[in-house]
């Protein structure tokens, strides 16, 4: 065995702080965060399949947003909440990987369904005539099922470049999850063909691609809303995809800060993973119920429904 080598079967996950006075705060601020995505995604998932007004692409796509949101999270803050109750902060190595591959899928999967929705948009204002033809049902299940196929897929080189890592200065993970960039800072291998690999994957399958074919849906959407005489028909036409525009906003500003930290500064990367994997998955129930009057009649509906079912008994 080479000098400084140590054989991983676990790994001990650190968490958010090492501060003993901190640890109950965080319990309870994690666990709040995650019962509001839980409630939140699950309530805008169960309207969209219940409310045959929310049988559009636009729904089918953000109950997909839904799930994938409620899974990233449960992937990424579950062990928070284990590591307090039990008192245990190990993960086996298995896990781990697992958890690296999971996280890394989920995060694509959210860019690849946005980028979907900005297709969405695109064809309702700008193609208004055709939305039924072009956006039919196949066509929305060709897309999404692409979507998690992709982004399953696309995580596979990097993850196989990290099972072949055979040296570790230390089994000691300075985060609250198993991720790429913690697992290289405690690697004392070669890694450069992973932080290559990691960096141009990132630049071009989760920055590059999906940004630029949001910006040309974009671009074509202002193009068309411009043209629009009437303010009322352009401010129409803007509030369709307003909410799927704040999301884009939000999540590539969360991304562009993340990917910009270097990756010694795990403490800084630490706090935006946080916010990437806790805060974000909030705004997506949150935005799309405040300012959607669809969602708001949707839920109305659901609930007089079940009212008068309840009486009914």
């Amino acid at each position: 065995m080479k000098q400084n080598e140590t054989f991983i079967t676990y790994f001990i996950i650190k968490g958010i702080s090492d501060a003993p006075e901190l640890q109950v705060p965080i319990f309870v601020l994690v666990l709040l965060i995650y019962l509001i995505v839980l409630v939140g995604n699950m309530s805008l998932l169960l309207l969209v399949c219940l409310d045959s007004h929310l049988h559009t692409p636009m729904y089918f796509f953000l109950a997909n947003l839904s799930i994938v949101d409620m899974t990233s999270s449960t992937v990424t803050l579950h062990k928070i909440l284990l590591m307090f109750i039990s008192g245990d902060n190990t993960v086996l190595y298995l896990a781990c990987m697992a958890q690296t591959y999971m996280f890394g899928s989920l995060s694509g999967h959210g860019l690849f369904i946005l980028t979907a929705m900005s297709y969405d948009r695109y064809v309702a204002i700008c193609r208004p005539l055709n939305y039924h033809i072009i956006m039919n049902f196949k066509v929305c299940l060709l897309l999404a099922s692409f979507c998690w196929t992709f982004g399953f897929i696309q995580v596979v080189p990097y993850l196989c470049l990290i099972v072949k890592i055979s040296c570790y200065s230390s089994n000691v993970i300075d985060h609250f999850f198993c991720d790429l960039v913690p697992l290289i800072n405690i690697s004392c291998s070669d890694v450069t063909l992973l932080v290559r690999l990691s960096d141009i994957q990132g630049m071009i399958i989760y920055a590059l691609t999906p940004f630029l074919l949001i910006l040309t849906s974009y671009i074509f959407i202002i193009q068309t809303i411009l043209k629009i005489r009437s303010s009322i028909g352009r401010r129409k036409a803007f509030y369709t995809c307003s909410s799927h525009l704040v999301l884009i906003v939000v999540l590539y500003t969360t991304l562009i800060s993340q990917y910009n930290i270097p990756y010694n500064s795990q403490g800084s990367k630490k706090l935006f993973s946080l916010f990437n994997t806790a805060i974000v998955p909030v705004l997506n129930p949150l935005i799309y119920s405040l300012k959607n009057k669809d969602v708001k009649a949707a839920f109305r509906r659901t609930v007089e429904k079940c009212r008068v079912d309840i009486l009914s008994l």
